[in-house]
């Protein structure tokens, strides 16, 4: 064996070993790469929410941002933490949360987000992403990509370079299909167990659906179709109807008003 192939022989060992330790299990058992902490991840978060800030201004409309507010308090008080919630004035139709507990919504989803089951659909969706670990996922795999991981598994942490990639990769870096079909079950059980109508989750995505226009087919794009999202989550509703009724139940009605 020469020196040249032992020593590749080496490094791939130590790579695969440290991809290995990495590996996390998501809340459905799905395995996932993890090269950074939970508190490089939220600096990564308030770095990109802040960014975000800094150029999309907030809505001066107070009744668009209690409503927002209304919604996105419910389903936080399912998670615990503290989440910081910013209604941002833009036509874009989406809506984000970040690690660190940062939650941005456009007002343009609004005028799909046909009331606040459907709003809370779609926030509920998004803090799941955050939950699961899929943004530390997008970026641990984006970095490992571009640096190595056996350069990562020798340091103790990141330099604020590094954080500063970061919080770029978690604005451009789209989710998986898988991240995104998780965080669809997922984002349905948090609005259930909050008190908002899950059947309103499939409803919602016809209303994007119409209001998309002709989408890429599935697989041309990193998302599910819609017609998938629609399905997965009408299938979805005999194990999350029973967590709407005992939040129900246990007076957790929200009232929350456009």
């Amino acid at each position: 064996m020469s020196c040249a192939f032992a020593f590749r022989a080496a490094v791939a060992a130590i790579v695969a070993g440290a991809v290995i330790a990495a590996c996390t299990t998501s809340p459905t058992g799905r395995r996932q790469l993890k090269l950074v902490s939970d508190q490089e991840m939220a600096q990564m978060g308030a770095a990109a929410f802040q960014s975000l800030k800094s150029k999309t201004p907030p809505t001066q409309d107070r009744k668009t941002n209690a409503y927002v507010q209304c919604v996105a308090q419910a389903i936080t008080r399912e998670t615990g933490g503290e989440w910081e919630i910013q209604v941002f004035e833009s036509q874009e139709v989406n809506a984000f949360a970040l690690p660190g507990g940062k939650i941005g919504v456009y007002t343009g989803l609004l005028k799909v987000a046909a009331n606040q089951h459907q709003l809370a659909a779609v926030i509920g969706h998004e803090v799941a992403h955050v939950l699961a670990g899929h943004s530390a996922a997008r970026v641990s795999n984006e970095i490992a990509a571009q640096l190595g991981v056996s350069v990562l598994a020798a340091t103790t942490g990141l330099s604020p370079d590094m954080i500063g990639l970061g919080a770029n990769l978690l604005l451009l870096l789209p989710y998986s299909r898988g991240d995104e079909s998780e965080a669809d079950i997922l984002g349905q059980q948090l609005m259930a167990r909050a008190g908002f109508d899950p059947a309103e989750a499939p409803r919602l995505w016809v209303n994007m659906q119409k209001a998309g226009g002709g989408a890429p087919p599935e697989l041309l794009s990193t998302h599910p179709s819609p017609d998938t999202r629609i399905h997965d989550l009408e299938r979805n509703l005999p194990r999350v109807t029973p967590l709407y009724e005992q939040a129900r139940a246990a007076g957790k009605k929200p009232a929350c008003s456009a």
